[in-house]
């Protein structure tokens, strides 16, 4: 027997019984043995013996997989559809803006290009356009027409107010509907875009006249 202090710090003596044989029963004692330290119960993860975790898919037949797969392939088909005809579409705004853009860009400059054409319809009317100006003045004429660059207006054209100006208007037996009898000025356009309407003088056949007022007769 041995006194040691107690572990709750009280001073009183603890008596530990050490002898082997137990003095009422005579019997020889056997050593105390220390519990086993409790380890991880069987089964689980990352202990020996421990099942991995089952996949989901385990749990349902083969049919339910072929089913599930066949249904999460038609939803990724379907979104690549989707993405593809997203691109086609935004593809195709991209070209049709580029090109309005380059339509408009062309359409100024040409704009800016028509007095220069009507003074070299001018020349080559009086008979000016020779030598090296002539040469320059279809060299400007080829590129315009290039560029896409059409002239319209000529006498006889059935009269149109979208692509005619009236400068002048008359009647006429000669013509059976509003026609161009003189282009003053040429038009032009870009495409479907006019970029100048024609100047012309309009006859009307002379029946469509208005008919005068009759004369009224002072009363008696």
């Amino acid at each position: 027997m041995t006194d040691r202090p107690s572990e709750f710090g009280d001073g009183e003596p603890v008596v530990t019984d050490k002898r082997r044989i137990d003095p009422e029963t005579g019997e020889l004692r056997e050593p105390a043995k220390a519990p086993a330290p409790a380890g991880p119960a069987a089964g689980t993860p990352g202990t020996p013996g421990a099942q991995p975790p089952r996949d989901p898919s385990d749990l349902i037949g083969p049919s339910a997989q072929e089913a599930l797969l066949t249904e999460a392939l038609k939803e990724r088909t379907a979104d690549l559809q989707r993405l593809q005809a997203e691109y086609v579409n935004y593809k195709r705004r991209v070209d049709r803006d580029r090109e309005a853009n380059r339509e408009i860009v062309i359409g100024s400059v040409l704009t800016e290009l028509l007095q220069t054409l009507d003074d070299i319809g001018r020349a080559r009317d009086a008979g000016h356009l020779e030598g090296a100006f002539k040469a320059v003045a279809e060299s400007v004429e080829r590129v315009t027409e290039k560029l896409g660059l059409v002239k319209f207006g000529e006498v006889g054209d059935a009269f149109d107010p979208r692509i005619h100006e009236a400068l002048m208007h008359n009647y006429s037996d000669e013509v059976d509907q509003p026609t161009a009898t003189l282009v003053m000025q040429p038009g032009y356009r870009l495409g479907d875009r006019i970029l100048r309407a024609a100047r012309v003088a309009v006859s009307e056949p002379t029946e469509q006249l208005p008919e005068p007022a009759a004369e009224t007769k002072p009363e008696d």
